[in-house]
């Protein structure tokens, strides 16, 4: 059963749930972009041009998208709050969560970046596939301890969404490479 640390604030759960979700989000989809287009082309400044891309986008993105769906979480709190006499209660921030996503995406998203950038040609992909392994084993690991969660479902499922997500890419990038390059 999960269980959550006491006294654990709806403030701090809303940064904690959009921190782990834009670095999860930033490591994953960042580097099936990149897995993506690697399998297309090893030219580097192609692939250095669609993760710039993609991690601008994906940050962006992020906080928009957590902008967005926290303020109609708050909208909704404050207006089943507005019924109850002298009721205490802590409201969601949008701006919070926004930030959190896009820091937290950054983060995440420059880890497998920055691995197939500064990797030599021969060894990009296995390269950022173990620095994706890593970065998502520390999210898996370091949610569930926040969270008081099993660490190693909450592993287990980040590192295996991860490898099939840049897997699924990277063969597509294959195909569509090998087809239209």
């Amino acid at each position: 059963m999960d269980k959550l640390k006491p006294n654990t604030s709806n403030a701090t759960l809303n940064r904690l749930r959009a921190a782990v979700l834009g670095a999860n989000d930033g490591i994953v989809s960042t580097s099936s972009v990149l897995m993506g287009v690697a399998g297309a082309t090893s030219d580097t400044k192609t692939i250095f041009t669609a993760g710039m891309a993609a991690l601008v986008a994906g940050a962006l993105s992020m906080a928009v998208g957590e902008y967005v769906s926290v303020s109609s979480q708050r909208d909704a709190e404050k207006s089943s709050v507005a019924h109850l006499p002298h009721a205490d209660f802590e409201f969601t921030n949008p701006w919070q969560a926004a930030f959190a996503s896009f820091v937290a995406f950054t983060v995440g998203g420059l880890i497998p970046f920055l691995a197939v950038i500064m990797a030599p040609d021969k060894v990009k992909i296995p390269v950022t596939v173990i620095a994706v392994i890593v970065a998502l084993v520390l999210t898996g690991v370091g949610s569930a301890a926040i969270g008081g969660a099993s660490k190693i479902r909450a592993t287990f499922r980040v590192v295996v969404g991860g490898l099939v997500a840049m897997a699924i890419t990277y063969y597509i990038g294959t195909l569509f490479g090998s087809a239209f390059i």
